[in-house]
């Protein structure tokens, strides 16, 4: 079939289809598992013919571009905050309380992390097909527990706004922990890709990897200089440097062994927040979303190896999403990260957070791409994203139901 005719063919069935499906159903589903969805079905079944050519070589270009640009807003997101839904009566948080939210973030994180990769390493890599292809026993295992752990910043973030304003403080905690885990994430994305790359970053630099270095310095010095000294450049000039930053930091991370996406990412950080807070970064990430990451997510879907879609897939994912769950729920229980929330506001705290989305089937594409993950553990990383994203709302609202009913109380947690 004809390049131009296929990448028509994928852009419907994985952008124009995703967009209908979504509103027939109300919006009731995010729209970004909707592809991802629509790629699982079609590589279970074998119903789409080979003859149309998809995914497409111009289709896979497109959403490539769509998730890096997906990565590099949801660095921005980490440091924009003028853009995000926050509550009316917000004050500066006591020392003894901003402890308390770090506290109860690192546990919202290292907490699932543990049981993921104790679950993968002493049961779940013991599977047939699910040892990592590079890497051993325990770094498989740290890959599947870093997905585990994950929280999606910015398909939350989209939540959160169509939660309204009713229960703005606890959405507003839940996106706290949120920013302070999904930076955390990446960081550690990068260390594990270095430990399997056996150090050799660091060891043996090619002037390429040296150029890749000095590149990420200039970028980070530069954010940071901007900030400090507060220069305020025209917005046709901060259009002009957002395409350099993304592209910069993606060739440098690819140039030092890392991947594409966690380069975008972290450009997107080092932008000074004063450079954007004008500029509607978050409809650059909604256009990111709906009109070329689909392509991105239904292709992932598709491309896995159908033969290990299949109920012992789904029965992995449904354990990795109670494992996933209830670590999530049990460092709310356990450290909640504002005083006075009652057990049911600390479990809906931990019900957003445990929202993998975007950023989990992202994070399991670099983890595959560099090894450290096999496919079937793959496949029910991504399966597990869009269980634990459908989850979300419908499972905070449950257990927020009675505020419905109720006048709100003068107890917010702020």
């Amino acid at each position: 079939m004809p390049i131009l005719i296929a990448t028509a063919a994928d852009i419907l069935v994985f952008i124009v289809l995703a967009w209908c499906v979504w509103r027939v159903l109300g919006r009731s589903i995010p729209i970004a598992v909707i592809p991802i969805i629509i790629g699982l079905v079609l590589a279970a079944t074998g119903a789409l013919p080979d003859s149309w050519g998809v995914p497409s070589a111009i289709g896979d270009s497109v959403g490539w571009v769509g998730v890096l640009l997906l990565a590099f807003t949801a660095g921005l997101e980490t440091r924009q905050s003028a853009h995000l839904p926050a509550p009316t009566d917000a004050a500066p948080r006591s020392r003894t309380r901003a402890v308390r939210f770090m506290a109860s973030a690192a546990m919202a994180l290292l907490l699932p992390f543990a049981v993921g990769t104790l679950a993968a390493h002493f049961h779940f890599t013991a599977l047939p097909g699910w040892a990592a292809p590079r890497g051993g026993e325990w770094l498989g295992a740290f890959a599947i527990g870093l997905c585990v752990a994950v929280s999606a910043l910015p398909v939350l973030i989209g939540i959160v706004r169509e939660l309204g304003p009713l229960h703005r403080p606890l959405s507003q905690l839940a996106l706290g922990i949120a920013v302070i885990d999904d930076a955390v994430l990446w960081i550690g994305l990068a260390v594990l890709l270095l430990v399997a790359d056996g150090g050799s970053l660091l060891a043996g630099a090619s002037g390429v990897q040296a150029l890749a270095v000095l590149v990420a310095v200039v970028l980070a010095a530069s954010g940071t200089l901007a900030q400090r000294l507060r220069l305020s450049p025209p917005a046709w000039v901060v259009w002009l440097l957002l395409p350099l930053y993304l592209a910069a930091g993606a060739w440098a991370s690819s140039r030092l062994g890392l991947h594409a996406l966690l380069g975008a990412y972290f450009a997107g950080a080092m932008v000074p927040p004063s450079w954007t807070k004008a500029l509607p970064i978050e409809r650059m990430g909604q256009f990111a979303l709906i009109g070329l990451a689909p392509l991105f997510f239904g292709h992932s879907g598709l491309k896995i190896d159908g033969d290990v879609l299949g109920w012992a897939s789904l029965q992995a994912s449904l354990a990795l999403l109670v494992l996933a769950v209830a670590a999530k729920l049990a460092a709310m229980l356990a450290c909640p990260p504002a005083p006075h929330l009652s057990r049911r506001e600390a479990l809906a705290v931990g019900t957003l957070l445990q929202c993998k989305g975007l950023m989990e089937i992202v994070a399991a594409t670099i983890l595959r791409d560099k090894g450290l993950l096999s496919e079937h553990a793959f496949a029910a990383l991504v399966t597990l994203a869009v269980l634990s994203t459908l989850l979300t709302g419908p499972a905070f609202r449950w257990l927020l139901r009675h505020r419905a009913t109720q006048p709100q109380s003068g107890n917010q947690p702020a």
